[in-house]
């Protein structure tokens, strides 16, 4: 019933961060069952889809860390918008694989609470606890991936 209840949202979490269907579909796995493995010591201090995405966030870290020390990532190509003029989709493709690439290169933790909050909706009180970390530290780190977006992609921004 839990995996039946939280499994898109893991799954969209763990794609969020790693970037990679394979891995995100293996991480959310993972999640469940060290979740599943972990339920006697869950207390009820957080709420369980708190904890369930600490988990899962600490599963992309460490992963994202593993990976950083094998390989470089390579940004996944996203598929432009066929609808409208062919100038308008190139632009639209080229302003999405530049947003993927700059937010390839925040630090994990600013990708984190930046995934969390923009396409899960938490609020930074919520990041906190599943960062394990003060709120203020959750805002500093929202504040500080925006400010870094938004400087990386200044070429795509409408000066209208």
């Amino acid at each position: 019933l839990l995996v039946q209840r939280y499994q898109q949202s893991i799954f969209r979490l763990t794609q969020r961060m790693t970037r990679n269907a394979e891995d995100a579909r293996d991480l959310a796995q993972d999640a469940f069952v060290q979740a599943f493995r972990s339920l006697a010591g869950f207390h009820g201090q957080s709420s369980f889809s708190t904890w369930l995405y600490r988990i899962a966030v600490n599963l992309c870290l460490n992963h994202l860390k593993a990976r950083r020390r094998e390989d470089p990532a390579e940004v996944d190509t996203v598929v432009a918008d066929t609808r409208g003029d062919s100038l308008t989709t190139l632009l639209a493709g080229e302003r999405d694989r530049a947003l993927a690439a700059a937010i390839d290169q925040l630090p994990p933790q600013q990708r984190a609470t930046l995934t969390l909050r923009v396409h899960h909706g938490l609020s930074h009180r919520e990041i906190a606890e599943v960062m394990e970390c003060a709120e203020g530290t959750a805002k500093a780190n929202y504040f500080h991936a925006i400010r870094a977006l938004r400087k990386k992609l200044e070429a795509f921004r409408d000066d209208t």
